[in-house]
């Protein structure tokens, strides 16, 4: 299993916390009971496996298709809905969100392929990652890519409650790949995506997808 550099200090304390309050336990308890102790031992060591699992980045195909917007994040499908994005594009857009458990792969994707045109990293609360303010008030990051037909999408990385670190690697001016990484939100969270609202949807409320693999929207053809 290959563990994404995000994880490597994160599970390399966690180890070390781990043997910490083993040992701790061990020899400040007078004559500890080995069932008990092996119990411990086993519990923290599936914790410390959680966590390192947690950071795992899976291998897959990287699929170029320009007229196909991709699931930037494995997940489940919890809104899809006509929005008016207040803070870059300025107009009615059709909003996917895509909310991430524990259990689920944490890397994200590039939906798109093009040019990062904007990115912004907002600073705020930490509220559920379903609830419906999340998108405008919790910790996230916003980022707009301009395709090579000149439309734009906005996709958001958003901090849940458990999750409070989100990290980027988009950089304004900078080309772009379709399926590439874009980045990890440590622990649960979600990720939104804002496309033109002509598009046709591949997706409804609570279907399953799997980020950089499942489509979820087709861009309409212009003329």
């Amino acid at each position: 299993m290959k563990i994404n550099k995000e994880g490597y200090w994160i599970i390399i304390i966690t180890g070390l916390v781990c043997l910490s309050i083993w040992g701790l336990v061990y020899y400040l308890v007078d004559a500890p009971n080995p069932a008990l102790m092996w119990f411990m031992a086993g519990f923290l060591f599936i914790f410390w496996f959680f966590v390192a699992a947690f950071f795992r980045e899976p291998r897959r195909v990287q699929i170029h298709d320009s007229e196909l917007i991709f699931s930037p994040c494995d997940g489940r499908v919890v809104v899809t809905e006509v929005v008016t994005d207040d803070e870059y594009i300025k107009g009615e857009m059709m909003q996917i969100s895509i909310f991430m458990s524990v259990t689920n792969v944490h890397m994200n994707w590039l939906p798109v392929g093009g040019k990062v045109e904007y990115f912004k990293h907002h600073h705020g609360r930490f509220l559920v990652a379903w609830h419906p303010k999340s998108s405008t008030e919790n910790e996230r990051t916003t980022t707009v890519i301009r395709l090579k037909d000149n439309r734009q999408v906005l996709i958001r990385q958003i901090a849940g409650f458990v999750a409070r670190r989100i990290v980027s690697y988009m950089k304004p001016g900078h080309d772009v790949e379709q399926n590439s990484v874009m980045g990890f939100i440590k622990f649960g969270s979600r990720v939104d995506i804002l496309i033109p609202k002509d598009s046709e949807l591949f997706v409804e409320i609570g279907d399953p997808v799997i980020g950089s693999q499942t489509p979820i929207a087709r861009l309409k053809r212009q003329a």
